[in-house]
């Protein structure tokens, strides 16, 4: 105190005086580390491992996030952070949960910010990767590292394509859906290679039906099924959760069945193929409403610490069935249906066949990422459309407001006024 009085009178007796407080200032931050701890070739698989973890995280929001924009899910609380997404009134000012929403769900599933951080993780690892310090540490599996981390990015900027009409990447320019599509092809073709000279089969398969799925969404049919004709019978590649904390766990069950902030939209309740129950829909009534007053029902697909697929064999083969048609659609179509102990499915028209491979891919993908982008792909193909928003636009929401019209989320203003390469 003495020494502060000291100081406070001498720098009021003269303005050139200057007090020096021994260490005040001499704080370091005990979360912070250098990024050269980190860039060390010792540390080549964590760099992945966590680049895995983010996107892992990132997927499982989007599937939350999308399936209340797409009416798999919709919302029972009264909280009204979640609204916009089942209302499908997405605005992009100020802070909205899909664009500042984290991992920690503090306020609900996020889907740029996450999905953002899952790419720049991702993309650092693979910089890193093809450094000349990293190569020249003869990292053992350094190829395989590479092609998985390639791999992960490639579905990020996959995710972020479909779900945003458009998104800036590093605090580049504005990029159309399309553009953004283009780039995981870009990184998902890069993934296949370099997982092709580790003999990565499991990363070249990902890779493979994420680049068909690229592929589709922007209109190349042929090159899409050329990659699905690759993908082995058996075959699917899953995201990871835990029970250990909400970050790690399966955001569905959680907010599902767990916290009860989600239920069922009508549309996957008692789904039944010519009056047989379609076990890839397993939802149960709990006879009992959520916290708004609408019907509880709950998911029994996944449970707390379940894996979702991520890329898998059924989806390769409904890409194929989607751009083919005909015959080997109705093939496809009834191979699942064995599996799921359905009736065989039979038709010859091809708007009769088109419109059973979507509800194939709205039952068989049940809450693994594609309702939402697949409304977007289908419902200008169809008339009338074979996925519509239920309710439709106008229509009243239950608790404030009415429902809208949102096919993709807009960029949001959080990265228009902070980002100096967009007007």
């Amino acid at each position: 105190m003495n020494r502060v009085a000291m100081c406070v009178a001498l720098v009021l007796a003269t303005a050139s005086t200057a007090c020096f407080f021994d260490g005040l200032l001499d704080v370091k931050s005990p979360d912070r580390v250098p990024a050269d701890v980190i860039e060390d070739p010792r540390y080549a698989q964590l760099l992945v491992t966590s680049a895995i973890a983010d996107f892992d995280c990132a997927f499982v929001n989007y599937i939350a996030a999308g399936g209340l924009l797409g009416d798999e899910l919709a919302d029972g609380q009264l909280d009204p952070r979640q609204w916009d997404y089942d209302r499908r009134s997405i605005n992009p000012t100020g802070t909205p949960v899909y664009a500042v929403g984290t991992c920690d769900g503090t306020i609900g599933p996020g889907i740029y910010q996450p999905l953002q951080t899952a790419r720049v993780t991702a993309d650092n690892a693979i910089r890193l990767l093809q450094s000349p310090k990293f190569v020249a540490a003869n990292i053992p599996n350094r190829t395989t590292l590479l092609a998985t981390a390639a791999a992960y990015s490639g579905y990020a900027y996959l995710l972020l394509g479909e779900a945003m009409c458009s998104a800036a990447i590093d605090g580049g320019p504005e990029l159309r859906s399309q553009e953004i599509l283009k780039l995981a092809d870009q990184k998902l073709t890069f993934a296949i290679d370099t997982g092709l000279a580790a003999s990565a089969s499991d990363i070249v398969n990902m890779a493979r039906v994420g680049r068909a799925r690229a592929r589709l969404d922007v209109g190349r049919g042929v090159d899409a099924v050329a990659d699905a004709q690759l993908v082995p019978p058996g075959f699917q590649k899953e995201a990871h959760y835990s029970a250990e904390t909400f970050r790690s766990s399966n955001r569905i069950w959680t907010m599902n069945n767990g916290s009860e902030r989600v239920t069922i939209e009508d549309d996957f309740r008692d789904v039944t193929h010519m009056g047989v129950p379609d076990p890839r829909v397993p939802v149960q009534n709990t006879n009992r409403d959520a916290a708004n007053r609408i019907p509880l029902w709950t998911q029994a697909k996944y449970r707390r610490d379940s894996p979702i697929p991520i890329a898998r064999h059924a989806e390769a083969q409904l890409i194929i069935a989607e751009v083919v048609g005909g015959a080997t659609a109705v093939n496809i179509i009834n191979i699942l249906h064995e599996a799921a102990r359905l009736p065989a499915f039979s038709a010859s028209s091809p708007d009769s066949i088109l419109r059973h491979v979507i509800e194939e891919r709205r039952l068989e993908l049940f809450l693994e990422s594609h309702h939402f982008f697949d409304k977007l792909r289908f419902n200008p193909m169809l008339d009338p459309d074979p996925l519509p928003d239920t309710p439709p636009a106008d229509a009243p929401y239950l608790t404030s407001g009415v429902y809208g019209v949102t096919k993709c989320l807009p960029l949001p203003d959080v990265e228009r006024l902070n980002n100096p390469n967009i007007p």
